[in-house]
């Protein structure tokens, strides 16, 4: 699973080849969210909501990036890192 980004202690990750609809995968002292790209819905969350709410807001600045990463992870090539939230 490719980590992409990480910031404030969220490390943001996509699994080869998964399932639609593209999303990304955030760890946060070992709890986990499930991040729609396209529209920041979130499919599913053990986290903090203070840092959920980071995690959204990354997802907000960098949703063509994240999408690209999508892209390239469903092909089996490696992504792009992406800028941490700072």
């Amino acid at each position: 699973m490719p980590t992409l980004s990480m910031f404030y202690g969220i490390v943001i990750q996509m699994f080869w080849d998964d399932h639609p609809p593209p999303h990304f995968h955030a760890v946060y002292a070992g709890k986990e969210a499930v991040i729609e790209i396209s529209t920041s819905l979130v499919l599913h969350s053990e986290m903090s909501p203070r840092a959920l709410r980071f995690v959204l807001e990354w997802t907000e600045l960098h949703r063509s990036e994240l999408m690209e990463a999508w892209d390239k992870c469903s092909m089996l090539t490696p992504p792009n890192r992406i800028p941490p939230l700072s």
